[in-house]
């Protein structure tokens, strides 16, 4: 086996053990989770019986089965990590888009199963009748979604509308979400301060939502007694006219109710006044954890400010009064806004950047990013610290992490109008673009990020690099361009950026390796309507049929695709299309392309047999 097919079945074979380790999740996705798990494990006595017999693999059935695999099992994983991190309560709420997600990647691996010939390989029997009876099972899971938990979706529902839900729901629903004790809650209001931070705006109900149940979930934990109904005999919570204070919202300082929640470099939150008195002291250790410091900055914790309110209220408890968690940030001309910004504590974080270890230019990074997301006043406080030089410089560090961090730094800086020319003049676009495009524009999958890097500049650094990077950047490129264009308004972009005249060639060059590429970003571009026009002036019809006729399914499907958008209500392309044969190759296409390929090709078709009829009736 050559190098490179040995690379890609290592590569596999990882994928599938780092999958294994989430076998045994729990919680409200825990079952299809599972199953989703145990069959893609299954997969990897195939891939490591491929390295020992040291299978050779053709360039086609790399591109269109075993790497597509590869992306598949990387989007598992993804979908795995998201599932198993962060707040749950933000997952159950959107469990219909989640749910989605198991089911569109279990579609990508039964989709890779189909390009693979793995019935063409000598491997063992035993082997491929495991992969055969694999593939019939992925096949039946694509074609039915996955049923919802009615017994927790009904615990969430009475939850979520139900001033004072029965305790026995709670319980059920705390356990079911793995949020019974004091630490699992504080975890997930942990990674619900997160998720406020990285949200772009004001609160919006869903952070309003998660709050609420919550902090219904914590009063369930908190309950310290019961007591008999006198009616019924049932146990009813006992209400108290003081109140026991859950621990949750004691400072671990103070023990007192916190009124300035603010969380460390370690994650533990304490009342501000409270760990400011710690640090003037001279500690430079978390007083719960006795970890050391990574610096001594102070994330207000939004989150559980609120759910304190909120337990406040219900309680009959005065609301705690503001200690002044916001600072004064001194703006040009003298002026002043309120801000979460204190231009000394970005001072200090630009000081961990430019000097600073591994460790704590990651932690530093992470801070300003979060910082830069929160608003504008940030956004405008940082960047006027001198912080774009900086963060710039980060792009090229050795630590993933780090790089990360700096990229989505330098985005939510771009959202503001005033700093986009400083982070174009310092080089971030073309750096980001020209030399990690593998690893930073990974970033360009997740949705919130498309519209900041598309607004940035990125797409003509991305374009600039299709047309003169090595192979490998401009495969990356590619990735990063089709997952950008995705966003409608990034499609205007690289259309005026000039997108269309690299990708033709680069179709028209069957022997560079970037035909599948630059079909797939035609395909979603050719739903655009600037971008039919420019595709159909770059003569590319003669292409798109020769493709129909000898191209891969993937390929012929995508194709036809494009030649249907193009042609679909437009009299002069459709001639174009039927004076180089495009009849023939669509009738072929009905009967062997995919399912996709044979509806576009039948349509289009039709369309061209009307056509004829037309040319043939008025010939005198």
């Amino acid at each position: 086996m050559g190098s490179t097919n040995e690379e890609l079945m290592s590569r596999l074979v990882d994928s599938v053990k780092q999958i294994s380790k989430f076998s045994n999740s729990k919680g409200f996705f825990g079952r299809i989770q599972g199953d989703l798990v145990r069959r893609i494990t299954l997969l990897s006595p195939f891939f490591e019986e491929l390295i020992d017999i040291g299978a050779e693999l053709n360039e086609e059935q790399q591109l269109t089965g075993f790497e597509v695999m590869m992306i598949a099992l990387d989007s598992s994983l993804q979908l795995f990590r998201s599932v198993n991190g962060g707040s749950k309560l933000l997952q159950i709420v959107h469990r219909g888009s989640v749910m989605q997600k198991f089911h569109d990647v279990t579609v990508e691996i039964e989709a890779a199963l189909t390009q693979i010939p793995y019935d063409h390989f000598e491997v063992s029997e035993e082997v491929i009748e495991q992969v055969k009876l694999l593939h019939s099972q992925f096949k039946r899971a694509t074609e039915r979604q996955e049923d919802y938990d009615l017994q927790l979706s009904h615990d969430l529902a009475v939850a979520e509308s139900v001033v004072d839900p029965d305790p026995e729901t709670l319980k059920r629903l705390s356990q079911e979400l793995q949020l019974s004790t004091i630490d699992e809650l504080k975890k997930e209001s942990h990674a619900i301060h997160e998720y406020f931070l990285s949200y772009e705006g004001d609160p919006d109900d869903c952070f309003q939502r998660m709050s609420s149940l919550l902090k219904k979930l914590v009063d369930c934990a908190s309950t310290e007694s019961s007591e008999p109904d006198a009616s019924t005999g049932s146990k009813v919570i006992s209400r108290h006219r003081s109140p026991v204070i859950p621990e949750y919202f004691r400072c671990p300082i103070s023990l007192e109710l916190m009124k300035d929640p603010v969380i460390v470099s370690t994650g533990q939150t304490y009342e501000r006044s409270s760990i400011q008195k710690w640090l003037d002291a001279g500690h430079k250790t978390c007083p719960k954890s006795q970890e050391t410091l990574l610096h001594s900055g102070l994330t207000p914790n939004y989150v559980l400010k609120s759910l304190i309110a909120l337990w406040c209220e219900s309680n009959g408890i005065e609301l705690p009064q503001n200690q002044g968690s916001s600072y004064r940030t001194t703006r040009p001309g003298g002026g002043s806004s309120s801000s979460d910004c204190d231009r000394a504590f970005v001072l200090a974080l630009l000081e961990k950047l430019a000097n600073g270890s591994t460790e704590q230019q990651r932690a530093a990074a992470g801070e300003l990013r979060l910082l830069a997301k929160r608003n504008a006043d940030n956004r405008v406080c940082i960047a006027e610290a001198g912080a774009i030089p900086l963060l710039v410089e980060l792009l090229s560090s050795p630590d993933p992490r780090t790089q990360e961090h700096s990229v989505t730094a330098l985005l939510n800086l771009s959202i503001n109008e005033g700093n986009k020319g400083a982070i174009v003049d310092a080089g971030a676009i073309t750096d980001i673009a020209r030399e990690r495009s593998c690893d930073s524009f990974s970033l360009s999958v997740v949705d919130e990020n498309k519209v900041a890097i598309g607004a940035a500049g990125a797409i003509q650094a991305l374009i600039s690099l299709l047309e003169e990077g090595t192979r490998r950047g401009k495969k990356d490129a590619a990735t990063a361009i089709f997952n950008l264009c995705i966003y409608q308004g990034n499609k205007s972009r690289a259309i005026k950026g000039g997108i269309v005249d690299p990708l033709t060639r680069l179709l028209k060059d069957a022997g560079g390796g970037m035909v599948d590429e630059a079909l797939a970003i035609l395909a979603i571009l050719s739903t655009n309507q600037e971008g039919k026009a420019a595709i159909a002036e770059a003569d590319t019809i003669p292409v798109l049929v020769e493709i129909i006729r000898t191209g891969s399914p993937r390929n012929r499907e995508n194709a036809a695709a494009i030649l249907w958008y193009l042609c679909i209500g437009n009299m002069e392309r459709l001639n174009v299309a039927r004076e180089v044969g495009a009849d023939v190759a669509l009738k072929e296409l009905t009967e062997n392309g995919t399912d996709r390929a044979k509806r576009k090709a039948a349509s289009l078709l039709e369309i061209i047999q009307q056509l004829e009829g037309v040319a043939i009736s008025t010939v005198p």
